[in-house]
């Protein structure tokens, strides 16, 4: 019976591939028409615009969650130890780390929605190639996703 390593991964991998997936999809799904029209393309301004929209709505669900996941982790461990005041554990650090992960998201989220964006900026005339190189982007992202659940994975 053989036990495979996990190899060393980045500790933010979830912020950066769901914000990155946000961002793509965001962008596909607000700005699709106007890439696959070839009568009106795409300028910088919609791509900045939806790449900012991309970024706050992915950065505050992220938050969101890792607030509320750290919070109950928090809780968990006041019951655990026994603590007579509730929440003690929970006001430290906790909305820092949460606002930090949702940054880091956020940032992957508006590089996520610019990249396809910009490409069909750039390459008016084919901007549906802008839609290509998102959904080769995301197939790149769920490769990475199984790369790592695959090293996580027990062999028995």
């Amino acid at each position: 019976m053989a036990v495979k390593q996990p190899s060393p991964h980045p500790k933010h991998r979830l912020d950066l591939v769901a914000g990155w997936r946000d961002g793509i999809l965001t962008a596909l799904t607000l700005a699709s028409g106007r890439l696959l029209d070839a009568d009106t393309p795409i300028d910088a301004g919609l791509a900045l615009r939806v790449a900012t929209a991309a970024a706050v709505s992915g950065g505050f669900i992220l938050f969101v969650a890792h607030y509320a996941e750290l919070r109950s982790e928090l809780i968990h461990a006041e019951r655990q130890l026994n603590l007579r005041s509730h929440g003690c554990l929970a006001a430290t650090r906790l909305g820092r780390m949460a606002l930090y992960n949702a940054l880091i998201a956020g940032i992957c989220s508006f590089c996520g929605a610019l990249l396809p964006l910009l490409l069909g900026v750039l390459m008016p005339q084919v901007s549906w190639c802008a839609i290509v190189v998102a959904l080769g982007v995301l197939a790149l992202l769920g490769g990475v996703l199984l790369a790592y659940i695959g090293s996580r994975l027990e062999i028995i």
